[in-house]
Order: C-alpha cells, then structure tokens, then sequence
C-alpha cells in the first residue's frame, strides 16, 4: 500500500481554469470513480490552497499495488483529467512529497482496502 501526499503549483494566471477541473470531476465523480478501480486507488483527495499569492494543489492519496498509472488509461474521463492537468499545473515547480510519520487505519478498513471491499 502507498500513501502520498504531494503538493503541485497551480499557474499563474490558471486559478479559473482550476474552478473548471474541480467542478469537471465533482459533476463526474461516477466516471472518475470508475477509473480508480483499475488504479487500486483506494482513496484520492484533492486540496486547495493560496499561500503568499500562490495556489497549489495538494494529492493525498492511498493506493493498493500495481495499479494502472492514470496516463496509461483510455478512460475519457482520465483523459479530460490529464488535459487539465497540462493545462494548470506548473511543470517547472518541484513537486514536494510530504512522508508520513504516523498511518492511522484500523485493521479492518485495510484489509477491506485490499480485498476490495465488500460486493454486496
């Protein structure tokens, strides 16, 4: 299992094209959920944040092994994702990868995770 927690800047000038991609995956979330099963991505949060005049993006996520990486996906809606992605995210910034110090999932929550829940 992984568990990230990475933050990306936003581009100057992109914050109403960020507005955009967010409300584009709010009003897809059936479609994105799909995408996440063959990810094993068992849970994906995006945050927002302004600092000092700067946006950034924040990823936190916990993922099983071996998943699909999402550009490898023919989903459209992952594709639309990945627009955005090229679009807002500034290339140039050193992503910053933030490690976790303490995990805090009960046993039974993991092992739903990686057995995939239950298909009642």
């Amino acid at each position: 299992m992984n568990i990230e927690l990475t933050r990306f800047r936003v581009k100057k000038g992109k914050s109403k094209l960020v507005d955009e991609w967010m409300k584009f995956l709010n009003d897809h979330m059936h479609e994105v959920l799909l995408t996440l099963e063959d990810e094993k991505m068992y849970v994906e949060t995006i945050f927002r944040e302004n600092l000092d005049g700067q946006e950034y993006l924040y990823w936190y996520s916990i993922q099983g092994d071996a998943g699909q990486d999402v550009e490898e996906s023919e989903h459209w809606v992952d594709k639309k994702h990945l627009e955005f992605w090229e679009e807002c995210i500034d290339p140039t910034f050193r992503t910053v990868d933030l490690n976790p110090e303490v995990v805090m999932i009960p046993k039974r929550v993991k092992e739903s995770f990686e057995t995939g829940g239950s298909r009642g």
